[in-house]
């Protein structure tokens, strides 16, 4: 199906090892996926693929949460050398909710990112997994203007280990903001 899809210019996301690792990340690879979605369980073989792909490593973090499943094992993905994305999941089954603020905190909380690597994760790597990394993910001129502004006196450090509390002051879309 994969292959099929190619043809048609339609770029492969795959969500996979969440329960198991039977070689979906390879054949992902191997098939030029966008991403790979879940990794809750990440062999060598699985790291060994990932390597210089162009194939992005998505974690779910809110999905590890509320089903109660191990976490995508972050520092030793990014001790390898490879990006890290993240994203919610958000559906009713697995992942109920599209906090992202509760993605990030907990991305730092229980797969001991950094702040830094889980906004990146958060933000660039994951505009480039959806495949709009051009136009979204980073301020940078020409870019659409997505942003937050926090809280007044609030670094951004701060901003994963206050999940309980809404430090988000203003949301802009498309430079306008939004009420």
């Amino acid at each position: 199906l994969m292959a099929m899809g190619n043809q048609y210019g339609l770029r492969p996301k795959i969500h996979v090892n969440q329960f198991t690792a039977i070689g979906g990340i390879a054949a992902a690879v191997r098939h030029n996926a966008l991403s790979v979605d879940h990794l809750e369980l990440v062999t060598e073989e699985d790291l060994a693929a990932l390597q210089g792909a162009v194939t992005m490593p998505v974690a779910l973090p809110s999905c590890s949460y509320f089903i109660s499943i191990p976490y995508t094992p972050a520092r030793q993905m990014l001790q390898a050398g490879l990006p890290l994305a993240l994203a919610s999941d958000f559906n009713p089954g697995t992942s109920p909710s599209g906090n992202m603020n509760f993605v990030v905190a907990t991305a730092c909380i229980k797969m001991k990112m950094t702040p830094e690597e889980a906004i990146n994760a958060a933000t660039i790597n994951a505009a480039y997994a959806m495949g709009i990394s051009a136009t979204h993910g980073s301020i940078t001129l020409g870019k659409k203007a997505n942003f937050i502004l926090t809280q007044p006196n609030i670094h951004y450090h701060e901003l994963p280990y206050a999940f309980g509390s809404n430090r988000i002051a203003k949301v802009f879309l498309n430079g306008a903001l939004i009420p």
